[in-house]
């Protein structure tokens, strides 16, 4: 066994595979406990991770991806650093863009989403989802067998956030080739190798700078000119690069979580026949389905926050600049809270209870989006594809499967899963 107390959870690659075991470890001595190796504080409770997220004023977003990396700009002075996190906030990676930003800015960056993500504009891109899952399982469903993220997951979760974005179609292969997620052998051709060698990131950046900025000036009956058009809650009009970081956060966010959610359900498929069993005969079951996988592999691992003043989680004192670290996997898991937590369960009372897509201010924009792309896709992988399984030559035999996981503390997703299945058209 493990020696928990002295593992690094930030860089040892042990926790890849499995982080569980550690975070039961640390829920057991205490749901808000000091790691050795940063001092950060981790969060393992349900409760105590609620009561982090829902205080946004007593624990700030400044370091809400990075955590301990980099170090702080600034020393930790008096007993109340709000006015040090201003003043700094510009030296923070990331600093840009809403998810490590405070109220009244973040209030302000997801008004401008607010405006993008109506219930009217989710059913068309339900609708598009339809079409679009159909077209992505043409793509490599006579051949038996795939590599599911490359075939599917990525491409499909990407080209669904472009829709809801109003990317044009005709501008969607681009996008696929930049962001790495078209097909083997579409590359060839389709953008200047100086282009694909750029910063994707800078590239999407550019490209919806071009859509906002052409709206404005010549606005149309479409999506990018109702996103180029909002206002902030006081009526101004937000710079045009503010409402692009909006967009592009939301593009680069969604594309990656939702992947990561797609993968993780077709491992469960493929490992479980009985479950996959159970959704064929049982299809209204496909939404619990979705919301315990979110339970049990949550795509984002780890999430920060820092203390303003000094305070307690729980029954934990909390000096002022502590960093917190809340991860979700460890509260879905946490047994004050569900039931055998490490169980995959159909028949879970509570599922939509999980904290996959946060809490507070900062719950995730797109659950919606992502929740409805997870159902869609079951649903008409369910339809196209008979008898899914593990493939064993990548994997290994049910008993000693191999999957290999981003080797990240940040995010939880697999790198490749291989699956075969016995095509139904």
């Amino acid at each position: 066994m493990a020696d928990f107390d002295s593992v690094d959870y930030f860089t040892d690659p042990s926790l890849v595979p499995d982080p569980h075991p550690y975070f039961d470890h640390m829920r057991a001595k205490c749901p808000v406990a000091q790691e050795s190796h940063h001092g950060v504080y981790a969060v393992t409770g349900y409760e105590e991770a609620a009561e982090v997220l829902k205080d946004a004023d007593l624990f700030s977003s400044l370091i809400a991806v990075g955590g301990p990396f980099p170090p702080l700009p600034f020393a930790i002075e008096g007993d109340d650093i709000r006015g040090l996190i201003d003043e700094h906030r510009t030296e923070v990676p990331m600093f840009e863009h809403m998810v490590t930003m405070d109220p009244p800015q973040h209030t302000y960056a997801r008004s401008v989403l607010s405006r993008l993500l109506t219930p009217a504009r989710l059913k068309e891109n339900e609708d598009f989802m339809w079409r679009l899952a159909d077209s992505q399982l043409d793509e490599f469903l006579d051949q038996g067998k795939s590599e599911f993220l490359a075939d599917y997951a990525k491409p499909f979760s990407l080209l669904v956030v472009a829709d809801m974005l109003g990317v044009p179609e005709e501008d969607h292969q681009q996008f696929r080739v930049v962001l790495g997620a078209a097909r083997e052998g579409a590359r060839v051709g389709a953008l200047d190798d100086d282009v694909l060698a750029s910063n994707p990131l800078a590239w999407l950046d550019d490209k919806f700078v071009s859509y906002i900025s052409d709206r404005r000036e010549n606005p149309r009956d479409d999506v990018l000119t109702s996103l180029a058009l909002a206002k902030y809650p006081d009526g101004s009009t937000p710079e045009v690069i503010d409402v692009v970081r909006s967009a592009t956060f939301l593009f680069a966010a969604g594309q990656e979580t939702t992947a990561k959610l797609l993968s993780a359900a077709l491992r469960v498929l493929g490992d479980r026949p009985d479950l996959q069993e159970q959704l064929r005969a049982d299809r209204s079951k496909i939404p619990v389905f979705v919301e315990e996988t979110l339970r049990m592999d949550a795509p984002v691992k780890s999430g920060f926050r820092l203390a303003t003043r000094a305070t307690s989680v729980g029954d934990v004192e909390v000096p002022v600049g502590s960093m917190m670290m809340f991860c979700p996997g460890a509260a879905n898991r946490d047994p004050r809270r569900f039931e055998n937590p490490h169980e995959f369960r159909l028949d879970r009372k509570n599922f939509r209870e999980h904290m996959a897509f946060g809490r507070g201010v900062h719950t995730c924009p797109g659950s919606p989006l992502a929740r409805a792309e997870g159902r869609i896709s079951i649903e008409r992988i369910l339809d196209r594809m008979l008898d899914i399984r593990i493939d064993e030559e990548h994997h290994g035999p049910a008993a000693d499967r191999r999957y290999n996981y981003e080797p990240t503390y940040i995010l939880r997703g697999l790198t490749d899963l291989h699956i075969t299945f016995t095509p139904n058209p």
